[in-house]
């Protein structure tokens, strides 16, 4: 750490420099430049820096290396470990860096890092055309596609790093470099699934997709109705086309349109078939669940982007996930998940949700250190809450949603839908073939580990 008067000087130097704001404890804003979206994170940054652009991208990573500062960088700040902050270091915000700019004639996209997921969807939809993102429309881009990026499209899509064109980095001693399949190859074949270890992402070029149609079925269930439920919507998607993705979701019923009157506040089984084509197609997928009894159901039409917010989390919640990658759906593991939803603390807003992989997910590039692709189904335990004195118990609730799945777990695991698990889930996060491959990598561009605030890869 500098001196004081050096820290001092630097920092005026730093604030006088940047076309964006800087922020230091004592300063109004700074509080609230500290909040990220999960209200279980309190950390103390000596200093945030809210970008406007590359060019403060830069000052503001020479500025840590003149001071030794580590760096952790924000983006959306969904992070469920907290990611985007840390204590006596730098932050580097994104999120001033939002501009989306979509290329129709090359079907592509360029992102800026601190865009989040509604960004995006709002302006590719305006031009009939979409990328895999995620199930909220909060997330934040660039974590989300650098860690791998799984979501309602990737069915049809693949996961959103297989769309991955372009990625335009500031490196540890500020340098800029672009990662290409042509230009710095190695770099780019790390950044898919390698998240922020290697710099600060300030721009991302993905490829896009026409999608001049997308329906949804959304049907309503009691819980005691849930493995039959489950198993139904395992049927449809052992041999449904890779168009059609979705979840099956346990969580309090909310005050939504989709939701009886009598059932807001109550637990229910919610189902979400969503198809990348006309709602015809949608009706059919979902014909075996709507046959069910059921208390409600919705077949329409809908435009993606508004899909997106469906499941949208309010902030200044308390969060803890985890999740599993499974081999498939037998009779012993849809009691257990079924069963674990039904034991879900209550009142919360936890969710238990079941998510079929598979078509374009599993026949994408599997040269990537995405070990999770081959998975057919994921279980994701999302613990959410308001008051501190459930931590205990909801927190419990997640690490057994998980336990009751390990018999058929795979192996991998998608890290963006974890917290900080140790590094053997970093290792199932990234394939253990793939380690010391990404560590050399690590080493050329950051050898000295400033960007640690991830599911960090060690230099080699």
């Amino acid at each position: 750490m500098a001196p004081l008067s050096k820290a001092r000087t630097a920092l005026d130097a730093l604030r006088a420099d940047l076309a964006g704001q800087v922020f230091a404890p004592g300063d109004a804003g700074y509080d609230g430049a500290r909040t990220v979206f999960n209200a279980m994170i309190d950390r103390h940054p000596a200093v945030i820096a809210q970008c406007e652009g590359k060019a403060d991208v830069v000052r503001s990573v020479r500025f840590a290396r003149e001071l030794d500062l580590k760096i952790a960088v924000r983006g959306g700040g969904h992070s469920v470990a907290g990611m985007a902050l840390n204590d006596n270091g730098l932050v580097v915000d994104l999120r001033r860096m939002h501009e989306v700019t979509v290329h129709p004639g090359s079907a592509s996209v360029r992102v800026e890092g601190g865009a989040v997921m509604s960004h995006l969807d709002r302006a590719t939809q305006l031009h009939g055309l979409a990328t895999t993102g995620g199930r909220v429309s909060s997330t934040g881009v660039g974590g989300f596609v650098l860690g791998g990026g799984s979501g309602w499209l990737d069915r049809a899509f693949g996961l959103a790093v297989d769309n991955l064109l372009g990625v335009e980095l500031v490196t540890a001693d500020g340098s800029t470099v672009l990662a290409t399949a042509r230009e710095n190859p190695e770099l780019f074949w790390a950044l898919h699934g390698g998240g922020g270890n290697f710099g600060v992402a300030t721009a991302l070029t993905l490829r896009l997709h026409e999608l001049p149609a997308f329906s949804v079925a959304l049907v309503v269930f009691r819980p005691e109705n849930g493995p039959e439920v489950v198993r139904r919507f395992g049927d449809v998607f052992v041999c449904g086309p890779p168009k059609a993705g979705g979840a099956v979701l346990f969580r309090s019923g909310p005050p939504a349109p989709y939701v009886p009157g009598h059932l807001v506040g109550t637990l229910v089984c919610i189902v979400l078939i969503t198809c990348a084509g006309p709602v015809e197609d949608v009706r059919e997928l979902a014909r075996p669940l709507l046959a069910l009894p059921h208390d409600s159901a919705r077949v329409a039409s809908m435009p993606y982007a508004d899909v997106q917010c469906m499941f949208d989390v309010p902030s200044g919640l308390r969060h803890h996930w985890s999740a599993e990658h499974v081999t498939g759906l037998p009779d012993e593991l849809v009691d257990l998940f079924c069963a674990r939803a039904r034991a879900m603390p209550a009142p919360t807003g936890c969710r238990h949700m079941l998510v079929p992989l598979g078509g374009a997910v599993a026949s994408g590039p599997a040269e990537y250190p995405v070990p999770f692709r081959d998975a057919p189904w994921a279980v994701d335990a999302f613990g959410i809450w308001e008051d501190p004195a459930d931590d205990e118990r909801v927190c419990r609730w997640v690490e057994q949603a998980r336990t009751d799945v390990r018999p058929w777990r795979t192996g991998a695991v998608h890290l963006s839908l974890v917290g900080d698990e140790g590094r053997d889930r970093v290792v199932a996060g990234l394939g253990t073939e793939n380690l010391n491959r990404l560590a050399q990598v690590k080493r050329q561009y950051d050898p000295d580990n400033v960007f640690r605030y991830n599911h960090n890869i060690p230099p080699a």
